[in-house]
């Protein structure tokens, strides 16, 4: 039987069906929720700013931080003032809390501190004031934040903003600013916070590994419920009956074996409400009806080959019935015919030929190695002196009358190779391994091996049996005269094996004769 080739499990295709599909809507899922959540962390981080730069804006008013810048003096108020702001500086969230201006307006290189707040832990840290007056460090803001800030001064905007800004010195910050008025109404400077957006990102990295680490769990546990789902829905059924169906086509020709096919996939009893179901259903009647009718067809071929075989031997019946002097010669010779093959076999000669199928053909066929008899008039059948010249040439017509009988036979009866072996003996059972005997004078391995050995069989049982015209041979004379005849008449080897089978050649002499008494 071809052998299958092996692929990917469906158990493994599905598994990773679904890993693919559940690691592709959690990866979805994540990017989703990280960009919603990074959107509201933003939006939040924006509303404390705003909230901060409210209080920050409150206490620069209630010290008039706008006079101060406009007259670019720190009068006592400054230090409460900037107290008040470290206060709120140290009781938030946020990395800076400043006030800036420009000398001049018009210059954005002029932005200039007008204070700076610091916390207890900035100033332990090392951290120092920033008083009025202090140029902002170079490169503290980028030209596009100054611009937006230079412009917020001149339009007087009164609401707070937040813009992403960035420097070579602080990094990526989230900037807070307010504009801070004097007491005229005038735009004098800005309040300004930043928040460290690193420290955003880092808490969004925390939100994406809390997440990832939740779902790989999920994951899990939803992957092996599936699993355990498809198994049991799935792969448990179309398993079985894919190995139900591959033992029902691997046992054909075992009766017994397709019949435990069937058991084995009725066991399974599948219950499934849907087209698994209907597929089990579809291959329970399917091995169901095709066992019965191979059970139905071994039943008719056994019928046919007992007609068959039945037809055989009534044929080969006729013909010895005509020449009632011959005893069960055609049982005898299939039987000596057999222990041939057999010996042949266990010696390892003609290992080529002697197929289990050939050792059949030549042992059914051999009762028809004399069908040609069926021509030969009974007055040279049952003749009891020496044939004359004449007679006896007509007599040896029985092997070309026996061939073309079943030539005939086998041009009506297409693919019986067993009728081809039985038109060998029929036809050559008569030649001589010298090449001198009848019809076609064939010599040695020219003859058909299945008429080398019907040739032994048949001289033997011709020999030890009597007939009307002779007394039986004793068997050692017999086998004497085969001795004689190895290589002669016969074929060596099929006589070797023979000779060395008495034992079992003695157990048919005395089935078929029981009162022969070996002499």
């Amino acid at each position: 039987m071809k052998k299958r080739k092996k692929g990917i499990s469906i158990k493994l295709v599905a598994a990773l069906n679904s890993v693919f599909t559940i690691i592709v809507l959690t990866a979805a899922i994540v990017i989703i929720g990280y960009l919603f959540y990074q959107k509201n962390v933003m939006a939040n981080y924006k509303k404390y700013v705003k909230t901060v730069l409210g209080y920050a804006d409150s206490v620069s008013k209630d010290y008039a931080f706008g006079d101060m810048i406009a007259a670019r003096e720190m009068p006592e108020g400054y230090e409460k003032m900037r107290e008040g702001l470290n206060r709120i500086k140290a009781n938030s969230d946020i990395e800076y809390l400043y006030a800036i201006y420009f000398d001049d307006i018009n210059d954005i290189h002029s932005l200039t501190y007008a204070i700076n707040a610091k916390s207890p832990e900035d100033i332990a840290n090392g951290g120092t004031f920033t008083y009025l007056g202090k140029p902002c460090e170079a490169g503290s803001f980028e030209d596009e934040t100054i611009q937006v800030l230079q412009e917020a001064v001149r339009s007087g905007k009164t609401e707070s903003s937040v813009l992403d800004g960035y420097s070579e010195e602080y990094g990526h910050m989230l900037n807070g600013y307010k504009v801070i008025f004097d007491s005229n109404g005038d735009p004098v400077g800005l309040m300004c916070i930043e928040i460290d957006i690193n420290n955003i990102n880092h808490e969004l990295k925390r939100y994406v590994r809390d997440i990832i680490i939740f779902v790989a769990l999920f994951i899990v546990v939803i992957l092996t419920i599936h699993i355990i789902s498809i198994e049991r829905s799935l792969l448990y059924p179309i398993t079985g009956m894919t190995e139900a169906a591959n033992d029902f086509i691997e046992n054909i020709g075992d009766q017994e074996k397709i019949d435990e096919s069937v058991q084995k996939i009725d066991a399974m009893n599948i219950q499934s409400k849907n087209e698994i179901g209907d597929l089990y259903n579809s291959i329970c009647r399917m091995e169901t009806d095709m066992a019965k009718q191979y059970k139905d067809i071994r039943q008719y071929a056994d019928n046919t080959l007992k007609l068959q075989n039945g037809l055989m031997t009534l044929m080969a019946d006729l013909v010895n019935a005509r020449d009632s002097d011959t005893g069960a010669h055609i049982q005898k010779t299939a039987a000596y015919v057999q222990i041939i093959l057999n010996g042949l076999k266990r010696k390892g000669y003609y290992s080529e030929i002697l197929t289990s199928q050939y050792m059949e053909d030549v042992v059914k066929s051999a009762p028809l190695h004399d069908v040609g008899k069926i021509h030969v008039p009974d007055a040279i059948l049952h003749k009891t002196e020496k044939l004359s010249e004449e007679e006896f040439e007509f007599m040896k017509t029985h092997t070309t009358e026996g061939k073309a009988i079943l030539n005939r036979a086998i041009s009506n009866v297409e693919g019986e190779s067993f009728l081809k072996e039985a038109r060998n003996m029929a036809a050559y059972h008569h030649e001589r391994w010298d090449g001198k005997g009848y019809p076609e004078g064939l010599h040695g391995e020219e003859i058909p091996l299945s008429a080398r050995i019907m040739a032994v069989a048949d001289v033997f049982d011709a020999l030890i049996s009597p007939r009307i015209y002779k007394p039986g041979f004793p068997l050692s004379k017999v086998i004497t005269m085969l001795e004689e005849g190895k290589g002669v008449q016969f074929d060596p080897k099929c006589v070797e094996v023979f000779i060395e089978s008495m034992p079992e050649v003695r157990k048919v002499l005395m089935q078929f004769n029981p009162d022969y008494e070996e002499q």
